[in-house]
């Protein structure tokens, strides 16, 4: 049923806002009168929108993964329980709010027209990517939905914690650069400017390294404006850069030049890949569509043009150990793993465990990077900061020795 959002004014004569769930506007009506409303305003609520502009909808929080994960296992365990898909849905309705609410109730609407759960969700790729949505396609086609979003959920946790781990990975060196950075700064605008009085005192020649300071802090003094301007241009420049699929690919590409930051792209395309098609394979996927959305979830975009020319022989010729070897993104003990499989008939169980054994290797390196990156970024921050304090102190020592202190 749609949903419809209403002003009202109760027995009391207080504005009420809020929003109702109706067959058809005069049902609506009809259900506030029925409590005690009397309306002002009444108008239905689209899943993405409504009737004009609202400046709470400008400003509502996105749906976030975790509400998509949480909806996955409740609906998973209604299902397994024996209750009927739409009447789980319905029920799902009422324990989320805002925009995911609303997708709900398009949803349920859809489903009470006929549609399957999998092309509702298709409408949605944002918040349902291809993946899920193929997954509960597969689900609904052979009568496991409730497995399949169970296996969906515990692959979206892990999916979740990995990416946390390398988000946090990634971000410390940035923290800890910005923090570097105002410190720095912050030595250079408050307490060289203080001191350049006594250097100048002394009427004694300044040793270079703190000649270097005084320059830095008055050059940084005197742009302050045009350097902040600039400073900001490059970011906005730099972000939309990277948006670009040509910046994406340059910056993907300089992330595999480097020994570490290239195993460590590399084993995360494994884990993505090997995890992702043996699940879409185990639930019943045909491989040329499941090798269709694996190549596009992998994060490098230079790996991602690797693996859909495998793509494209597998689909030919059907070896996939001997293609994806040839990548050079799969280690030999991955694609020998992946071959057994093959020859066996367990392909997608032994892709499977590719991805649970690499990924186990991805997060023990994204640990390793972390406590390592920690001292250097450390050790960095505190000689930076040391060279500045003696640059400072030098002169000051130098003035003591020629007083006779």
């Amino acid at each position: 049923m749609p949903l419809y959002h209403y002003e009202s004014l109760n027995r009391r004569g207080v504005r009420v806002k809020g929003t109702i769930d109706a067959s058809t506007l005069q049902v609506a009506k009809e259900t506030l009168q029925g409590q005690g409303l009397m309306p002002i305003s009444l108008a239905e609520v689209g899943a993405d929108g409504g009737a004009g502009f609202s400046l709470a909808r400008l400003f509502e929080r996105p749906v976030e993964l975790k509400t998509v994960i949480l909806f996955t296992k409740q609906l998973a365990v209604l299902l397994k329980s024996g209750v009927p898909l739409l009447q789980g849905i319905e029920l799902l309705t009422e324990q989320f709010e805002g925009r995911f609410k609303r997708i709900l109730i398009a949803t349920k609407d859809g489903l009470k027209s006929g549609e399957s759960l999998a092309k509702e969700l298709a409408r949605y790729p944002r918040i349902f990517p291809n993946v899920y949505v193929q997954l509960v396609k597969a689900g609904e086609a052979s009568g496991k939905l409730d497995t399949i979003l169970l296996r969906l959920t515990e692959y979206m946790l892990r999916t979740e914690e990995t990416r946390g781990k390398i988000k946090k990975a990634m971000s410390y060196p940035l923290i800890m650069l910005g923090v570097a950075c105002a410190v720095i700064v912050g030595l250079l605008t408050k307490m060289v400017p203080s001191m350049k009085g006594i250097f100048q005192q002394g009427g004694k020649e300044l040793p270079g390294t703190t000649q270097f300071l005084v320059d830095a802090s008055d050059f940084l003094l005197g742009n302050y404006i045009m350097l902040s301007g600039l400073l900001l241009l490059i970011l906005l420049l730099g972000c939309y850069w990277r948006s670009t699929p040509q910046g994406k690919y340059q910056i993907d590409n300089l992330f595999l030049s480097f020994p570490v930051t290239a195993y460590f792209s590399r084993t995360k395309a494994v884990v993505q890949f090997t995890k992702t098609l043996g699940m879409l394979l185990e639930s019943g996927v045909n491989l040329p569509e499941a090798l269709d959305i694996v190549c596009n979830i992998v994060d490098n975009k230079v790996l991602t043009q690797k693996l859909k020319l495998a793509q494209d022989k597998i689909i030919k010729e059907g070896k996939i150990a001997r293609y994806l070897k040839e990548t050079g993104i799969f280690p030999s003990i991955a694609s020998y793993m992946i071959s057994t499989g093959e020859q066996s008939g367990q392909l997608s169980q032994m892709l499977l465990t590719v991805g649970n054994d690499y990924d186990v290797e991805l997060n023990e390196l994204t640990e390793s990077l972390t406590a390592k990156i920690a001292p250097i970024m450390t050790v960095l921050l505190v000689g930076l900061v040391g060279f500045i304090m003696i640059s400072v102190l030098l002169p000051i020592m130098s003035m003591g020795d020629l007083a006779g202190i």
